[in-house]
């Protein structure tokens, strides 16, 4: 089996573990991950890494994402998406389109927000979620996210189960570690009311989009039709970091020092980003560490060659 990344659109229901699973018996091989969980209830783009694609995950993770997703303004739920039980309503006669792009402006930046309660964050190395699930209140602390987009895309009056709501459609691109669902209940809660997720789809991991992805359909398909892997779709190691990280074409004494384990220059001092370093023959040599003079390598995929 090649290395590489393969983007699946994640089918709702399905847990981003789940994917895997599919995955490891799709390709054959046990060695799969993906880059960043989508829950349950979100579809698309779950990145997938095979063989020493699962290097590269640890990149993707930190990259920014893109969603497009619903808000229902006037209920507010325990997880604060559809998956969880109404806990408090509101009015929302008063709210307009005005008064929602006010908020989005408010919540779109540098800001600080709250992640979920019913989140994977560990306290006292026990999951957040799980502490919930035990009848716990528990208060995470508020951390720094970037929310470099949130678009108002549509607003629609709506009735759930005879309570008068809002559907707010939008996009939003954010940062990693940003929580789109705290973005909804804190919308909800600046417009004097309550907000939660009723649907999410991620549309980007850093520079792979859905146009990349395939459904685990088409892939079962061409299990199906031919055993041979290689009609699995499958980005090569090169082609994946070119999509997702800042490149660098390397000489062939600075590809050969890092096979050997030693430093070079930085191309760039001081950048913080991870930088894919290519050979002149287009293949991936390492992930490296420009942060100072000297780069360093992340990780290593090249072997030195005499």
């Amino acid at each position: 089996m090649s290395d590489g990344l393969v983007v699946v659109d994640k089918p709702a229901g399905w847990s981003s573990h789940d994917v895997v699973a599919r995955g490891r018996r799709l390709y054959r091989t046990k060695k799969v991950g993906h880059a960043g969980t989508l829950d349950p209830m979100a579809t698309g783009v779950l990145v997938l890494g095979i063989g020493r694609g699962t290097k590269l995950l640890t990149f993707l993770v930190g990259a920014d994402k893109e969603y497009t997703a619903t808000i229902r303004l006037g209920q507010a739920t325990i997880t604060d998406d559809a998956e969880g039980e109404i806990t408090t309503v509101g009015e929302v006669a008063g709210i307009d389109r005005a008064a929602i792009d006010a908020a989005v402006a408010r919540l779109t930046g540098d800001i600080q927000q709250v992640p979920s309660s019913v989140s994977a964050i560990k306290i006292k190395g026990e999951r957040s979620y799980a502490r919930v699930r035990a009848g716990e209140e528990v208060e995470l602390p508020a951390r720094p996210v970037t929310v470099s987009r949130f678009e108002v895309l549509d607003v629609r009056p709506a009735d759930a189960d005879g309570q008068a709501v809002l559907d707010v459609d939008v996009v939003v691109a954010v940062s990693s570690g940003t929580y789109v669902r705290a973005l909804a209940r804190d919308l909800g809660v600046d417009l004097g009311s309550n907000g939660h997720l009723t649907a999410l789809r991620r549309t980007r991991v850093g520079g792979l989009t859905l146009e990349h992805a395939h459904t685990l359909e088409e892939l079962n398909a061409l299990r199906d039709k031919d055993g041979d892997e290689a009609v699995m779709p499958l980005t090569p190691l090169e082609e994946a970091a070119a999509a997702a990280l800042t490149t660098r074409v390397l000489t062939e004494g600075e590809a050969r020092a890092l096979g050997f384990g030693q430093r070079i220059e930085s191309a760039q001092p001081g950048r913080e980003e991870p930088v894919a370093a290519l050979a002149p023959d287009g293949s991936l040599v390492a992930v490296l560490d420009e942060s100072r003079a000297t780069a360093r390598a992340h990780v290593v995929f090249a072997p030195a060659s005499s």
